[in-house]
């Protein structure tokens, strides 16, 4: 895989990566997850709902939308229980992306995650994966932020700890929710298509949404990156 090279004419200064399914296969996991420990409480609700509904939200306001519609209170355990039916299903199951390493290794610019997961659940994703070491210590939890995606707050926390522009910044992502957080930003974002709980439509979806670029294989984003030429 060709390295895409850092100059004064590059466009982006910053890469920001969403952590489930971008760069691990985990959104079907975690929706499994969610559906279980929503169910042991009196919600009934599929994976595929949960899916439908709270792609890219944090735990953290997806508890909140559901207390408002239910006019019910979770208990206040609620995200710790997700959290850990999300490890022991992560134990068994979970993947990187495919060729995510790689792409990774071969974009030859500063890089960090910005992911709804909790910190461990993002660390123990990203180990499992065997991607953590590769972007330690930069990674970025909706915890650290007062409003999680689809609010811009925790890309321009990102953005900040990186010390870098809004405007210089590119982010990739799998949900509306992030894409519409990322442009809320004032970012740019590539919406990524090729996790198994992507559908056919997904693409569309993601560009209907404001993604300049979507695709599918991890092999390709080093050479579109490089493609958008400087503003």
């Amino acid at each position: 895989m060709k390295k895409t090279h850092q100059n004064t004419h590059q466009r982006f200064e910053l890469v920001i990566f969403d952590c489930d399914g971008v760069l691990v296969d985990s959104e079907v996991i975690s929706c499994r997850a969610h559906a279980e420990t929503l169910a042991r409480h009196g919600y009934p609700i599929t994976a595929e709902q949960v899916l439908e509904r709270f792609l890219g939200v944090s735990d953290r306001e997806a508890r909140l939308i559901i207390e408002s519609e239910t006019g019910r209170t979770l208990p206040d355990d609620f995200e710790s229980q997700v959290k850990q039916a999300t490890l022991r299903f992560y134990a068994g199951d979970l993947q990187a992306i495919s060729y995510v390493g790689e792409a990774v290794a071969a974009i030859d610019l500063p890089k960090c995650v910005a992911s709804s997961g909790t910190p461990e659940k993002i660390r123990h994703g990203l180990t499992c994966a065997g991607l953590y070491d590769i972007l330690a210590p930069h990674i970025f939890s909706a915890g650290q932020v007062k409003r999680g995606k689809p609010a811009p707050d925790l890309f321009l926390f990102a953005a900040n700890e990186m010390r870098t522009s809004p405007a210089r910044c590119l982010v990739i992502e799998d949900s509306v929710a992030g894409v519409t957080g990322a442009l809320a930003a004032g970012m740019v974002v590539f919406g990524y298509h090729g996790g198994s709980h992507c559908r056919p439509d997904t693409a569309d979806t993601l560009r209907a949404a404001g993604a300049t670029v979507t695709f599918d294989d991890m092999r390709q984003l080093p050479d579109l990156i490089g493609r958008i030429g400087p503003v």
